[in-house]
């Protein structure tokens, strides 16, 4: 991943993050510092919130990293899979119906959700819903496609 820019955003646009991760996750992040890391060969961007990669774009809207949701919980948008999904998710495999214990009925098919184990609640990944949140718990298929996963890339990504 190479870094093509980095600066600070601006109140305004510190703003539109922080209404979208407290709308869509519940999740409220109290920082002095938010700095934008643009990639040359990458199609989203990332900011860093007090020097952590925090936040990203997928896709041009801002969401929580997995380090960023392991640090600030999410109380919605959150998928629970069970001990046996773990490894699979881990790895970056899109999350199957018979892996899920619970999701949030809240989410909506297309919307960005957070992948955590049932355990300790740790977060595994990041996801896009294929269906509806109360539609994912059953025996059979695909309901979110994996984004951005535990060991990736962006995970590992430091300044």
């Amino acid at each position: 991943m190479e870094v093509s820019s980095r600066h600070h955003l601006r109140s305004d646009d510190v703003r539109e993050i922080a209404d979208a991760l407290a709308d869509g996750l519940g999740v409220e992040l109290d920082a002095d510092s938010f700095e934008l890391v643009e990639f040359a060969d990458e199609d989203f961007d990332l900011v860093l919130v007090d020097g952590e990669p925090m936040v990203w774009y997928p896709e041009g809207e801002p969401f929580v990293t997995v380090r960023g949701a392991n640090a600030h919980p999410p109380s919605r948008g959150v998928v629970t899979v069970d001990a046996g999904a773990v490894s699979f998710v881990s790895d970056g495999a899109d999350v199957m119906r018979p892996g899920i214990t619970e999701a949030d009925d809240e989410i909506e098919t297309g919307d960005l959700v957070v992948i955590a184990e049932e355990a300790h609640g740790k977060v595994l990944a990041v996801g896009r819903a294929l269906v509806d949140g109360d539609e994912m718990v059953g025996n059979s298929g695909k309901v979110v496609d994996s984004l951005h996963h535990v060991g990736d890339e962006l995970y590992e990504f430091s300044v």
